[in-house]
């Protein structure tokens, strides 16, 4: 049998990205609702993941350290996740981060309800992109750990 190369619009024809998009996105909820059941979280993961746009998932604890992030954020920052576990998200923004920007996202942050803003963070290889966080507190009986959706925008 003689094989034939896949045309680029074979692909897409069949909706491989989007099949490709859903299998991450599944493969992130899977990931932060093994954590959910750790920690009691009452909120709805899928909800958050499933009705929003993002490309990088960031989860912080209180203290704002990094425990977890998905292979979304290695694409977009390129940095590996051992980079980034146990490090705090400052270490992405970029000296253009003006203070206003971050004391909003400070003063959200104890605010404790669901908030977007958009910082200008530094990638592995120094170019600068406008970054749209949007985070979530995650809630047992009080706040313990807060979910950042991150993407690129123009």
């Amino acid at each position: 049998m003689k094989s034939v190369p896949l045309l680029s619009w074979d692909i897409s024809s069949l909706g491989f990205f989007k099949k490709l998009e859903d299998l991450q996105r599944e493969q992130d909820l899977v990931d932060l609702e093994h954590l959910a059941s750790k920690y009691c979280w009452k909120d709805q993961l899928q909800e958050i993941i499933f009705n929003n746009t993002y490309e990088a998932l960031v989860l912080t604890d209180l203290n704002k350290r990094i425990l977890w992030v998905n292979d979304g954020f290695t694409e977009m920052t390129g940095y590996p996740k051992s980079k980034a576990i146990h490090n705090t998200p400052s270490f992405l923004q970029s000296d253009e981060t003006t203070e206003d920007s971050k004391n909003f996202i400070r003063k959200k942050l104890k605010n404790n309800k669901p908030f977007k803003a958009v910082i200008l963070n530094r990638r592995k290889n120094n170019s600068v992109y406008k970054c749209e966080l949007h985070i979530f507190p995650l809630v047992d009986k009080k706040t313990t750990h807060f979910l950042a959706l991150e993407r690129e925008i123009a």
